[in-house]
């Protein structure tokens, strides 16, 4: 704990993410109520709950009466035990009567095509007029974005980019610098405000943007929101081949578990690479063959339509 001192020279105990003592404790008694009122529901005792979570009575005692801080691991535990979210426990949103917590639970739930649809009901401009005539390919590195981009902004006319090309721009130094000099968190921010200065002077534009795009929530719904999006998929062992017959070998250099690690990436952002309006799947294509597979992507859902 440390002390602060407001205006009028009164000094408060805060814990080091800002919380006063008073606030904590609130929050704690609010995590121990959830518990309890989960358990009770589910028509258990502590008893039951210790056995099915591992934490023994004694800790989910001092947990449902807010006299103990459990540890987010020990809260999981117990969070799984009941068939909750861990984040139903933690929330602002009590999950029993908070219709804010219901949506998130069935928007969960689901499909692409419902989530598109609540999403467009929900900001309810015009989507078509909101995106204009912009097109961003997302996908990992391999997967043709910028080959393609280029051929289909030259067949229909239109300007091609890479996202990472305006952020050096913005920037003034190129993308591995930046990163090596401010982290993730400044390479996002410059991300961020790149798309948002594309959208500014362009209503017609095809965009390649970074594999991992995806992993920032704001910044992809904000991409969701104002360009039309299509995933350039394909098989891990061809992104790999094709980087390497770009020329760049760090991919595999004294890496051997490299195809393994790009898998697991590709499982991980699937469910959100999917979100994209279009899935073109260039594996196995020729250049000729994933052009045409795009374009007439693009045709059959009018995202270069006047």
């Amino acid at each position: 704990m440390n002390e602060i001192t407001d205006f009028r020279g009164h000094r408060t105990q805060v814990g080091t993410d800002g919380l006063t003592a008073d606030e904590l404790a609130s929050f704690i008694t609010k995590v121990g109520e959830r518990v309890r009122n989960a358990r009770d529901r589910k028509g258990i005792s502590r008893r039951v709950l210790s056995e099915l979570s591992g934490v023994s009575q004694r800790y989910l005692a001092q947990l449902e009466t807010g006299s103990g801080n459990i540890s987010i691991a020990l809260l999981r535990k117990v969070a799984n035990a009941l068939d909750h979210r861990i984040e139903w426990l933690v929330s602002d949103e009590d999950p029993w009567t908070s219709e804010t917590a219901l949506v998130t639970d069935l928007y969960r739930m689901a499909t692409a095509e419902q989530r598109r649809i609540v999403l467009e009901v929900l900001d309810c401009e015009n989507p078509q007029l909101r995106r204009a005539q912009r097109v961003a390919f997302i996908g990992l590195r391999g997967a043709g974005k910028s080959t393609l981009g280029r051929l289909v902004g030259a067949a229909h006319k239109i300007p091609f980019l890479e996202l990472n090309q305006e952020i050096e721009s913005a920037s003034g130094m190129p993308v591995g610098e930046l990163i090596a000099l401010y982290g993730q968190e400044g390479y996002r921010k410059l991300e961020q405000q790149s798309l948002e200065r594309i959208v500014e002077i362009h209503d017609s534009v095809i965009l390649a943007v970074a594999g991992g795009i995806v992993a920032e929530p704001e910044t992809f719904a904000f991409l969701l929101r104002h360009y039309h999006t299509i995933w350039l998929r394909a098989e891990p062992e061809e992104h790999l081949e094709r980087v390497r017959a770009q020329g760049d070998e760090r991919p595999m250099a004294g890496n051997p578990a490299a195809l393994e690690e790009l898998r697991t990436i590709l499982t991980s952002r699937e469910a959100l690479y999917v979100r994209a309006q279009a899935v073109v799947n260039t594996s196995g294509m020729s250049v000729d063959e994933s052009t045409r597979q795009v374009t007439e992507a693009i045709a059959k859902h009018g995202f270069l339509d006047t």
